[in-house]
């Protein structure tokens, strides 16, 4: 390495050096010969030369570097050395890259008009320009017809709450690019997309490919209220129960799961869910607990039920919101991504969700995507959803942060491939 580095560096010097060391043997040979050596101010003279020829190496290193930049061809899909399992997807950092959106929702009949920010009013398209970029390797560049093309004949299958419904209606609507004949691809059952309905299924004909979204906000089982509960008591949440459901998940090619937004006091006992476990009301219990449980039940579900053999299955962590104020009930929003955490790229339910992962038997990947939405305090829909009169900090306009979340699965998907 060191002598390739002298070779380099200073290859291209030597003609530069043999200039200046003859300039210096012509004055010494001259009529300062006598008194350069004999002097003090021969010590200067063969200082100043000496600064001058540092001078020209520093100034030739300076606008010749030795390791060359790379070209950055957005056009190109960039390439890594790295394998998929040495690349840590989740540790980077937003830039701004012109290329983005992938999209526009307006022209996507899937796309929710509370998440189209920018059709209900919001004017600075900033938030949507941003690429999060991996630390030690890159993204591949999204190509919809690739992807379609890979995907022909799969069934892609998104489970959770209105978080999951947000990043099923992202992929369908980055794939519709892709698609010339936009009447090829619908929604299997007529629907339009509401928050109501727990099933949605859109199928694009041309490829023989389904993504479908299921609304199961806990994972686990609703349940009714046992006899001679306490008054407060309005439903219960069977935590060692499987959504009842479940069993249509099972055939799929590629599994993803989300929880977490649900389990939350408001939710919860605020309205008089409670949980139960072995047919007994667990009325003490904590949510950090049940949740816990709930993730223990879905895992062993899973270790039991789906064939990894043919299913690729996926969970994602806890997505970072960005509530403010006293009671966390202010939604304030920047124009651009935060320089700083705040402590947003932590939580216990993306904490339980990656052990729960440890423990399994059957292989499932980890969005984690707690830390990389955590500086996103600029891309949530706030006021510019379909009811302006109650902000959200919650979710996130389309396109924007979602987006990059389908990338990363996509890479890992094609790797796989």
């Amino acid at each position: 390495m060191a002598d390739s580095f002298n070779h380099c560096s200073f290859g291209h010097l030597r003609p530069v050096v043999k200039g200046v060391w003859s300039f210096c043997k012509g004055v010494m040979k001259g009529h300062c010969k006598s008194w350069v050596f004999q002097s003090f101010n021969g010590v200067i003279v063969v200082g100043s030369l000496l600064s001058f020829v540092l001078a020209i190496a520093y100034a030739y290193l300076f606008l010749f570097p030795i390791f060359q930049p790379v070209i950055d061809n957005s056009h190109e899909i960039p390439h890594s050395n790295n394998s998929i399992s040495e690349c840590n997807y989740f540790e980077g950092n937003w830039i701004q890259d012109e290329n983005y959106p992938l999209y526009d929702a307006s022209h996507c009949p899937f796309a929710e008009r509370g998440f189209n920010c920018l059709a209900n009013g919001r004017r600075d398209r900033g938030y949507t320009r941003w690429r999060w970029k991996p630390k030690n390797c890159e993204i591949p560049r999204f190509n919809a017809r690739e992807i379609l093309e890979k995907m022909r004949g799969k069934r892609v299958v998104f489970v959770g709450d209105s978080l999951g419904r947000t990043q099923w209606e992202s992929l369908i609507c980055m794939l519709m690019t892709g698609v010339e004949d936009k009447r090829s691809v619908y929604e299997v059952n007529g629907n339009k997309i509401t928050k109501q309905i727990r099933f949605l299924g859109v199928r694009f004909s041309l490829f023989d490919l389904r993504i479908d979204f299921y609304r199961s906000v806990f994972l686990v089982q609703p349940g009714p209220v046992p006899r001679r509960a306490p008054k407060r008591v309005k439903s219960t949440l069977k935590i060692d129960k499987l959504d009842d459901i479940s069993n249509e998940w099972i055939d799929s090619d590629v599994l993803i799961f989300n929880s977490g937004h649900w389990w939350t006091p408001s939710k919860l006992f605020e309205m008089g869910c409670y949980f139960m476990a072995g047919g007994s009301l667990k009325l003490g219990m904590p949510i950090t607990g049940a949740f816990k449980k709930a993730m223990d039940t879905w895992a062993s579900w899973a270790n039991t039920t789906i064939n990894a053999n043919r299913t690729s299955m996926f969970i994602r962590t806890f997505e970072s919101s960005h509530w403010s104020g006293r009671n966390r009930l202010s939604c304030k929003l920047t124009r651009r991504p935060s320089s700083r955490t705040g402590g947003r790229d932590r939580s216990r339910i993306s904490d339980i969700i990656i052990q729960a992962v440890k423990k399994m038997a059957v292989p499932v990947k980890v969005l984690h995507v707690t830390p990389m939405g955590a500086f996103r305090s600029d891309a949530h829909v706030g006021p510019w959803s379909d009811n302006p009169s109650v902000p959200d900090c919650s979710h996130w306009c389309l396109p924007g942060v979602p987006d990059m979340w389908n990338e990363i699965l996509l890479s890992n998907l094609l790797s796989q491939n």
